[in-house]
């Protein structure tokens, strides 16, 4: 029955290179792997938008960043504000980037398109109970407002 269904697509996002996408796939396969629920480019109170956000057990969040070299990583310095939105920080790369640039007190994840591996752990800064309701809402409207754009594209998503 469920293979009868047609299959929903989702749009190619277009705002990150192709080497930053296949990272995002992969983290996004790993957090969805330790019971993650995963929101890509979710846009923050602050206005930043982040690259990952999953949503564990409990509601504790995580954030992503996903930085695909050197470059990327010294031209863009947003993911300080992160941390004022999420349980837990860190960075996501493939395998040529040097990993002694991300600081040492967010974690690490190495990624490609199949999937992601820890190489360090975050920290655990835990979020003010309005902070995470208000992530929450933001969390569940943003999955709900695609899933539905998904369903029914004639209404954006």
């Amino acid at each position: 029955m469920l293979n009868d269904l047609p299959r929903i697509v989702p749009p190619v996002d277009g705002r990150q290179s192709e080497q930053a996408a296949a990272i995002q796939r992969g983290v996004g396969r790993l957090l969805r792997s330790l019971g993650f629920a995963v929101v890509p480019e979710l846009s923050l109170a602050t206005g930043r938008r982040a690259d990952v956000v999953g949503l564990g057990a409990g509601g504790m969040f995580w954030i992503v960043e996903i930085k695909s070299s050197i470059a990327d990583f010294r031209s863009d310095s947003k993911w300080l504000d992160y941390r004022q939105s999420c349980d837990r920080l860190f960075f996501a790369t493939h395998s040529s980037v040097p990993l002694d640039i991300f600081p040492a007190d967010a974690g690490l994840i190495v990624a490609d398109a199949y999937g992601g591996e820890f190489l360090r752990d975050a920290p655990e800064h835990r979020l003010a109970a309005a902070t995470r309701k208000a992530m929450l809402v933001r969390f569940a409207q943003a999955a709900a407002v695609r899933l539905h754009g998904l369903v029914d594209p004639g209404l954006g998503g």
